[in-house]
This record gives structure tokens, C-alpha cells and sequence, in this order.
């Protein structure tokens, strides 16, 4: 039985200007399996970020249907779904002074009694996951005196200690330098591949998702158009449908990492 699987799945946001068309998601349909480690990719304005937050549970879908091993997602709790799916957003601003450990520490709020108190354990995981992300230095800064990316390392933190089953990151790798994007990525995997974490991750780069991903997503306009093993997906074919750029494909034979290095100028 999948993990979660979406059929039919359609949304919209209405258009506050009449010269602005109203965007909608198209009649997805998408299988996750649990283990899997899947890149969603596309341009701007594809559907990504919006996919992300129906299967998060923000968004509410007009059409289709949702389920969670087999569960159909209106009959589960908020509680139940936030121990099971965790999400990361692009951007988690908040205006209240919480320090990076009360940001983290939030991600227990699932398990928590009624009266919201903390156990030894949770204290534990919180701090384990603070080390994880390399923030044990800030963890009694407030979260809006770090850079940002070092409020997003907290919040994925936040969805590490929330022990999903499935985890949903919006453009992780946003706010990030080189050395911690590859450090979250293969914190990532290590999850992925040593607790069976099954990771849903949206991004722009399509070197890490070619790195990391057992399987690529591309949506345009709304809708999915490809969907299948990374190395079948990244191809020059595919990458000028979605993106309209030439590239070329560098696949390593021995792990099946795909590289694409993008051409100066438009795709003609």
C-alpha cells in the first residue's frame, strides 16, 4: 500500500485582479511510495509550492481525494496528520521573539498532553536535532536575529523532531551556502536512508535533485507532465519542455547521479 497517494486532486486560488488569469491545479494524480526520495521540479508559477501545501493539509483541495495508507485525509485528526507529515515552507517568518530551541521544540507540539508540557524526551530530541542541523550555538538566539539560513535549518529541525513518516520541504536549499545545502541534503538522505524517512522535496537546483532523488516530479502550468526514475526524467528533452533552456546530461555510471550543466541563452 503507498504511503500517500493523491487522485483527481484539483485546487485554485481566485485571482484578486480581472487581468490576471485565477491558477489552478490540474486533475493530479501521484503516488508516494514509502523510502522514496522525490524531487518536485518545474519553473515559477508551476503548481509546486501549491501541490506541497494541499499534501501538507493548508490548502484544502476542491476535487479528488487524498490518502494516507489507505485513509482518506478528511477523516484524519490534525493531530495524527502533523505525526505523520511534516512541513517546511520557503519561508516561516513569525513576528513573536521565540528562540531557535522554542522554534524546534514546536515540532513536539503533536505529542504533548493537554496541559503542553514538555518530557525529558522531548527536550532530548530537540536537542539532537539542533545538533543535526549545526545550530546548538544559536538555540537560545531568537529566531529573528539568525541569518535566514539559519532560521531555515531551525524549522527543518522543527520537522525532524515532529518523527514524520513523510517529510515536505519547499526549496530547502533557499537562504543556504554551498556547504550547508549539501550539509541539509545529506542529513536528508541519512534519513531517508537510515530511519525510512520518505522525503518529498521541492527545489530550483537541478544538480541536488539529480544527487540526491530516486525520482523526479516535473510540473508546468499546473499540472504534472513527467513523473518516473531520475536519470529517465533529466534529459535534454525533458528539461527544454519545462524550462525552455538547452542542456547537456552527464550521468556518473556507477551511482547513476545525473549532472546537467544548462547552456547560456534561451532554448531554440
Amino acid at each position: 500500500m503507498p504511503l500517500l497517494e493523491l487522485k483527481n486532486i484539483c485546487f485554485s486560488y481566485n485571482s484578486s485582479s480581472k487581468d490576471e488569469p485565477d491558477f489552478q491545479l490540474h486533475d493530479i494524480h501521484l503516488t508516494i511510495n514509502n523510502g522514496e526520495f522525490i524531487s518536485v521540479l518545474g519553473p515559477n508559477g508551476s503548481g509546486k509550492s501549491t501541490l506541497m501545501k494541499v499534501i501538507s493539509g493548508l490548502l484544502k483541495y476542491s476535487q479528488g481525494t487524498i490518502s494516507l495508507e489507505g485513509k482518506d485525509y478528511r477523516s484524519i485528526s490534525r493531530k495524527a496528520l502533523a505525526r505523520a507529515v511534516a512541513f517546511v515552507p520557503q519561508s516561516s517568518l513569525t513576528i513573536f521573539p521565540f528562540s531557535v530551541y522554542e522554534i524546534v521544540m514546536m515540532g513536539r507540539t503533536p505529542y504533548l498532553n493537554m496541559f503542553g508540557y514538555e518530557k525529558k524526551e522531548d527536550c532530548d530530541l530537540v536537542n539532537e536535532a539542533i545538533e543535526m542541523v549545526d545550530i546548538a550555538h544559536l538555540k537560545n538566539k531568537g529566531i529573528n536575529e539568525v541569518s535566514g539560513g539559519e532560521a531555515q535549518r531551525a524549522f527543518i529541525a522543527r520537522a525532524i523532531v515532529q518523527q514524520p513518516r513523510l517529510i515536505l520541504l519547499d526549496e530547502p536549499d533557499s537562504h543556504l551556502d554551498i556547504k550547508h545545502q549539501l550539509s541539509i541534503f545529506n542529513l536528508i538522505r541519512s534519513l531517508n536512508e537510515k530511519k525510512g524517512l520518505t522525503v518529498v522535496t521541492v527545489s530550483h537546483d537541478l544538480n541536488l535533485a539529480g544527487s540526491y532523488s530516486s525520482r523526479v516530479v516535473l510540473m508546468k502550468d499546473g499540472r504534472i507532465v513527467e513523473d518516473d526514475r531520475t536519470a529517465k526524467i533529466l534529459t535534454k528533452e525533458n528539461i527544454f519542455k519545462v524550462f525552455e533552456v538547452n542542456s547537456d546530461i552527464v550521468i556518473d555510471n556507477d551511482s547513476q547521479r545525473v549532472s546537467v550543466v544548462i547552456k547560456p541563452g534561451y532554448g531554440k
